[in-house]
């Protein structure tokens, strides 16, 4: 099933050279600057947020639930909400907090509505999480064949260990570790104070690192 341009759904003009131009100008704006040209009533502002946005969140909800139609969905009813509430956005704030936030509570709720456990893709694992921390990397493609052979295996056991990590414990697992969002920033998109992100965050680690473990020796 091909992917619906979320972009063009809320930006309707015509592609004239004045349009381009506005559109270069909307992306060389702060999220913050994007956001109150929308509230001021320029017609592709918003349409300038849904392209910096769509592909992370898509990614992000996509890893958390594991089914990639229903995460676009999920992803489409984030911008619906985001574009009727934008008014509410406190602009001290930072956007991308807010955003994923949305998306964050449409994740939750959809996998507390299933039976079934999601899968939430991982490429490769990263065997220390350092202070100068970094989200995993993504499959590598001048590896030899042989080597992603390996790395594609690998990422099918992962793809099981993440699977049974708790609900909870893998949304912190996949901000931090994949979208390298920071603490902060997961407390706020979580609800959650610091010492419970951390704390869920080590015990995400140690239960993933167990879980794997025996799969890849």
């Amino acid at each position: 099933m091909s992917r619906p341009n979320t972009a063009k759904r809320f930006d309707q003009s015509p592609a004239t050279g004045e349009a381009r131009q506005h559109r270069q100008h909307l992306k060389s704006l702060s999220d913050s600057e994007v956001v109150q040209s929308s509230l001021d009533g320029d017609s592709r502002a918003f349409g300038e947020l849904v392209t910096r946005y769509d592909q992370r969140l898509l990614n992000f909800v996509y890893r958390t639930i594991g089914d990639r139609e229903r995460a676009q969905d999920l992803v489409q009813e984030t911008f619906v909400r985001v574009y009727r509430h934008l008014e509410r956005f406190d602009q001290s704030k930072k956007f991308s907090t807010w955003i994923y936030t949305i998306a964050s509570n449409l994740a939750k709720n959809e996998l507390r509505n299933r039976s079934r456990n999601p899968l939430v893709l991982f490429q490769t694992i990263k065997k220390n999480w350092d202070a100068d921390h970094r989200p995993l990397e993504w499959e590598d493609t001048q590896y030899k064949p042989d080597d992603l052979f390996r790395k594609r295996h690998l990422r099918e056991k992962v793809e099981e260990a993440v699977a049974q990590l708790p609900e909870h414990h893998r949304i912190v697992f996949v901000l931090r570790e994949l979208e390298g969002k920071t603490y902060e920033e997961i407390a706020d998109i979580t609800g959650c104070n610091l010492g419970t992100v951390k704390s869920r965050l080590n015990r995400a680690r140690n239960n993933f690192a167990s879980i794997v473990g025996p799969m890849i020796q």
